[in-house]
């Protein structure tokens, strides 16, 4: 599949790990106060194939590999970020408690 493929290159490979290098700790995990590794290179805007996208630094971020198969996978379904800050305010900004008054 061409899909993987693109998993398979050396420039993945090395973009992969800048981008680790450059956000170690998982931003989803920083929303909500806590400092943890990130193991994952996730793209922000779902590539689909696209290499523009799939190589594109600015569509990646860090997550660990608990929130890229729960809270991101959530999300790419439903389309709302799950889950809240430390105050228990919550973390997607279209969540109407998040919205100006």
């Amino acid at each position: 599949e061409r899909r993987i493929k693109l998993y398979d290159r050396a420039a993945w490979k090395r973009l992969r790990l800048e981008q680790l290098r450059r956000e170690p700790f998982c931003v989803f995990c920083a929303r909500s106060g806590r400092q943890v590794p990130a193991t994952v290179c996730d793209h922000v805007q779902p590539h689909r194939g696209d290499e523009s996208l799939f190589f594109d630094p600015q569509n990646l971020q860090s997550l660990c590999k608990s929130c890229h198969d729960a809270i991101k996978q959530r999300f790419e379904k439903s389309g709302y970020e799950a889950g809240g800050d430390i105050h228990g305010i919550p973390l997607d900004p279209a969540h109407h408690w998040n919205a100006q008054a």
